[in-house]
């Protein structure tokens, strides 16, 4: 988000309805931890440096994911049954299938980013339903179902953001990309009925231009695929004047079609630190933003899911 010196509010309307996001999937009393986890208080946001080259343990060694602590179980630290890189190596297997697969769906996305003031109040909303749709063509394509006034008057919707809304909340972390990051093994943990284990993500090197996860996730120890992710995308820009920040962010997913795991929802919230530029003073800004996945369905296509060398049951074909 990027900070408005003058006050100034952008108008977008368009006609449309939302559609409240449906919880009943979830595995027996997930909707209640989600609900939970969802009502975290505010966690400052860490701003982190962007220079090319620049490692992660360098660029922001105090950053620490947002707590939760609403039904997860204890951390179990002893070591799994299986080699750690031999996790890495199932679960981001696994994520490059499901990347595959979820090119061959459609989706509606409701994105809700608020500002909100000292009395934890409400004072600027921006608000949008997208359908993720496929044109005539087969070309994946954005449709605007419902885009009421946008009142956010301290901060704008950057570009940055729209990127991470669209590619990084829905953070996946294929065998394709898990060289550009250090992952390390945390250790085993029950988050509700779903025994998990955990890993810290950090990228290893943040090359200009590019953006990244640093934090931590969750993968099911049986799908051997990341259910939760918990972190912050960076780096941020910096620059007085330019300046472009992100809040904290926990994605949650489920399982579409009884296989891959999907985003169903995002919480973000954090207090970003504009120093500001160009004359304006500077300002700490409470951001809260939702993003809401729902109404998946496939997308015929002539396409075949491989994992494993073998055509995957319910991939489109």
């Amino acid at each position: 988000m990027e900070a408005i010196g003058e006050r100034k509010i952008k108008a977008n309307t368009m006609g449309g309805e939302a559609r409240r996001l449906l919880w009943s999937a979830l595995r027996p009393s997930a909707a209640a931890l989600l609900v939970a986890l969802a009502c975290v208080g505010a966690v400052q946001a860490r701003a982190l440096t962007g220079k090319k080259n620049k490692t992660a343990k360098n660029a922001d060694e105090s950053y620490t994911p947002m707590p939760l602590d609403s039904g997860f179980g204890p951390m179990d630290l002893t070591a799994p049954p299986i080699p750690p890189e031999q996790i890495i190596q199932k679960f981001t297997e696994k994520e490059s299938a499901f990347r595959a697969a979820l090119d061959h769906y459609t989706y509606r996305r409701a994105v809700t980013v608020q500002t909100i003031d000292d009395d934890n109040k409400v004072d600027g909303q921006y608000y949008e339903v997208d359908d993720v749709i496929f044109d005539p063509g087969g070309k994946r394509t954005e449709r605007v179902v419902y885009a009421p006034q946008n009142t956010l008057q301290r901060i704008t919707m950057s570009p940055a953001d729209f990127q991470d809304i669209q590619q990084r909340l829905p953070f996946v972390l294929t065998k394709e990309d898990v060289a550009q990051y250090n992952v390390t093994y945390v250790g085993k943990e029950k988050v509700d009925d779903v025994l998990c284990y955990v890993f810290d993500v950090a990228p290893k090197v943040m090359e200009k231009g590019k953006r990244y996860l640093q934090g931590r996730i969750w993968v099911d120890s049986e799908d051997m695929q990341i259910v939760i992710t918990n972190g912050k995308n960076v780096p941020d820009d910096l620059r007085k004047g330019h300046e472009d920040l992100s809040p904290p962010f926990t994605t949650y997913r489920q399982q579409i079609d009884g296989k891959y795991w999907f985003p169903t929802y995002t919480k973000a919230e954090g207090i970003l630190h504009f120093s500001g530029g160009n004359g304006y003073l500077g300002q700490d800004v409470h951001i809260r933003q939702t993003v809401k996945y729902t109404d998946y369905k496939q997308f015929g296509s002539k396409s075949t899911i491989i994992y494993a060398g073998q055509a995957q049951p319910g991939a489109p074909q």
